[in-house]
């Protein structure tokens, strides 16, 4: 069974957040790592070819970044953040695209069944949650998307470079004023927290994916190039450059 590092970093700054995806992206011959985390304070994150004006009442966050993964508008509160990193070489990322995107949305519905929350792919057709002109990522969906209650609980987008894979997830746990009517898990369970949530998520990604994880820290290279990345993502410079 392959090993996979799992990184948690709860309460982090968007910079360092955003940061350390894109080391673990940039690094060749790093171990497959998913990482979990959350943010501090809350923050809005552009996707990589939006422009800022696409977003009404983007100001309402507590901080905002633009991420290297493309799709809409995200607001980083009451939700689990996931990212997994890896070579195109392994596991989910192996095949086709939209193969990589259902088997680990397959995983994310494992864990959700676990707090009974019944969420499938949209398939074909809309959903109630989507709406026009607002830059919100829970606002657009894909028949790959996954949703409960005719709305998108789910957000997800990757980045590929150098033969490697950044897979950006977004779990909603409790929705906020930017988001409004979406899938949220406290609409089939009891509230949860991010920290909560995630043992239900590791166990779901080990059992789809045949990996097992094994606790990790950054490494001191990483976290130096995290922290060396991360100021471009909140120069205003980046933000706005669309």
């Amino acid at each position: 069974m392959a090993s996979w590092r799992l990184i948690t970093t709860w309460g982090a700054t968007p910079e360092f957040n955003m940061g350390l995806d894109e080391a673990l992206l940039s690094t060749a011959g790093l171990p497959p790592t998913l990482r979990f985390y959350s943010w501090k304070p809350d923050t809005l994150s552009l996707g990589y070819f939006q422009k800022l004006s696409d977003v009404p009442g983007a100001e309402r966050a507590g901080a905002l970044v633009r991420r290297i993964t493309g799709g809409g508008a995200i607001h980083h509160v009451r939700e689990l953040t996931f990212s997994i990193t890896a070579d195109l070489s392994v596991g989910p990322y192996a095949g086709e695209l939209r193969e990589s995107y259902a088997r680990v949305h397959a995983a994310i519905a494992r864990a959700l069944r676990a707090h009974g929350v019944a969420a499938s792919l949209r398939g074909v057709g809309g959903l109630q949650s989507d709406r026009d002109h607002t830059g919100m990522c829970f606002h657009h969906s894909t028949d790959l998307d996954l949703a409960w209650n005719g709305r998108k609980g789910v957000g997800s987008a990757q980045r590929r470079k150098g033969g490697r894979v950044l897979h950006h997830g977004s779990i909603k746990l409790g929705s906020s004023p930017l988001e409004g009517d979406i899938a949220t898990l406290e609409q089939g369970a009891r509230a949860l927290t991010a920290q909560e949530f995630a043992p239900a998520l590791r166990a779901a990604f080990e059992a789809e994916l045949g990996v097992e994880f094994e606790a990790a820290v950054p490494e001191a290279d990483e976290r130096e190039l995290a922290r060396e990345l991360g100021r471009r993502y909140v120069s205003q410079e980046f933000v706005r450059s669309r």
